[in-house]
């Protein structure tokens, strides 16, 4: 997996202004991926769509480039929005999905039939740019919290320690140590007292990590922050924005303390609790946030599916067409580059990647207003799956069905194995269903699968066990008699 991409302004990003850039500034991150390796690790998970892999490989390498320009020419600089254009079940949403895994970056997939108008009952748009927002914070702070896990755990056991073991001068009350009474008289009382406790802090110290301590039973305060919620009123309805405590106290000066409750529990559990609070101590929150904000508006990426689904004729003004071609003029703002208000402050989304997606078998992609259409100069068509390509999505990518199903009857001791014959039936019969029915790609995998393992996943492990085949001739003899009912092809299969 690929290490971050770097936004801009961070050490990694910097370099001397003022002049074109030279082979001696511009270097590779380590991690960052060529054009050419993005397509090989997408070629792991997606079989075909070479054009769609290609053209989000470039993307996706462009914003690296950018980051190297001089900054006076870096924001002029826009990412080029991609349009895809396929039916159903090829790809286009997993290709999105992975190539935000590959770059390690905020994701967010939104589906523009959620949306509405400014005036209808529904979501806002902008809301697509607070849930990448919150998607960088989790980022940022999984990676913080990375950094000070080690020294949040040490002070935890330090704090369990100090309730195991109080300051008491005859006994420990949950450890049974008793102060020996006999002392060597050339020894001082203080001196002998403090290392008698440091090596029972010691030993204590090992049980702890060992896990013999954690059915103890121990008394622990805990905090309860109560995080302030405030409906707002948006554009389109409302919204619940809930206030960052953490920010609250810092700017009103600890105001709105979280409520102190005395709890017992056993140790186990309160390594737990009190890991938390002191993660959220070693955190600095508002720097995670300005990390996350800044990391969003350089490197996020907004897949917008079914966009055809609000594609309707621009010359039309009546009846639904009016909501759809409102919902397309609210998003092109945020396209084109606007700043949106969120509770982690102003958030510019002039260079967020914005891949849209869509099937086009009712409408055209002509059918979106001209503004909308020209902020996506990027088109690919995705091909239509063929049986060869069912064939190869069943074995080839890292986590392919068959080894996923494999991998699932294997828990229960089914050691399950497929025929080169049983693969082939399966892909041409995936091929004939989409033929006949509706194209939904490969996903009609999953669903001839699901039936063809169904009694072996329902008698597994009772009455099956061990080794089993699937061979050409159990499949035809599950499969057939659905093929042969139209009827049952359309509502089975």
């Amino acid at each position: 997996m690929t290490e971050p991409i770097v936004p801009p302004g961070s050490p990694a990003s910097e370099r001397p202004t003022g002049g074109p850039p030279s082979s001696s500034t511009i270097c590779l991150p380590r991690g960052e991926p060529t054009p050419q390796e993005t397509v090989a690790e997408l070629d792991k998970y997606i079989i075909g769509q070479e054009k769609a892999k290609k053209a989000v490989a470039v993307a996706l390498r462009n914003r690296f480039r950018r980051r190297q320009l001089e900054e006076s020419m870096r924001e002029d600089v826009k990412p080029r929005n991609i349009l895809m254009i396929g039916p159903t079940g090829v790809g286009k949403t997993e290709i999105a999905r992975r190539l935000a895994q590959i770059s390690q970056v905020p994701f967010v997939k939104v589906e523009a039939t959620k949306f509405t108008e400014v005036g209808y009952v529904g979501r806002d748009v902008d809301s697509m740019i607070r849930d990448l927002i919150e998607v960088g914070i989790r980022m940022i702070r999984t990676k913080k919290m990375s950094t000070v896990s080690l020294k949040a755990r040490e002070r935890v056991d330090e704090r369990i320690l100090d309730i195991l073991l109080p300051q008491a001068k005859d006994h420990h009350p949950l450890s049974g140590f008793h102060r020996d009474s006999e002392k060597p008289e050339d020894v001082p009382i203080d001196r002998m007292e403090t290392d008698s406790m440091v090596r029972t802090r010691e030993k204590f110290l090992a049980k702890l990590k060992a896990g013999e301590l954690d059915e103890k039973t121990v008394e622990i305060d805990v905090t309860e922050s109560v995080t302030p919620v405030v409906e707002v009123i948006s554009q389109s309805g409302v919204e619940e924005m809930g206030f960052n405590l953490q920010g609250i106290q810092n700017m009103l000066g600890n105001m709105f303390p979280g409520k102190q409750r005395r709890r017992k529990l056993k140790v186990r559990e309160a390594r737990e609790i009190l890991y938390h609070e002191e993660i959220a101590r070693l955190i600095d929150h508002e720097e995670v946030q300005r990390e996350a904000v800044l990391l969003a508006e350089e490197s996020g990426i907004i897949f917008l599916d079914e966009v055809d689904k609000i594609a309707s004729s621009y010359i039309s003004k009546t009846g639904p067409d009016v909501s759809r071609e409102g919902v397309q003029r609210d998003l092109l703002p945020l396209v084109e580059g606007t700043t949106v208000v969120t509770k982690y402050g102003m958030v510019k989304t002039d260079h967020i990647l914005f891949i849209a997606a869509g099937a086009f078998n009712v409408s055209k992609p002509s059918d979106l207003i001209p503004e909308l259409q020209g902020r996506f100069p990027v088109r690919v068509e995705l091909e239509k799956l063929s049986a060869a390509d069912f064939k190869r999505i069943l074995t080839e990518p890292q986590n392919a069905l068959i080894k996923q199903y494999t991998a699932l009857l294997g828990v229960d001791r089914v050691t399950l194995s497929f025929t080169p014959e049983a693969i082939n039936r399966i892909a041409e019969i995936a091929q004939q269903v989409n033929t006949t029915q509706e194209n939904i790609g490969a996903r009609r995998l999953q669903t001839i699968l699901e039936r063809l393992l169904e009694e072996i996943s329902f008698q597994a492990p009772q009455e099956i066990q061990g080794p089993h085949s699937i061979d050409h001739k159990l499949v035809d003899d599950i499969l057939s008699p659905l093929l042969q009912d139209q009827d049952l092809t359309r509502f089975i299969l």
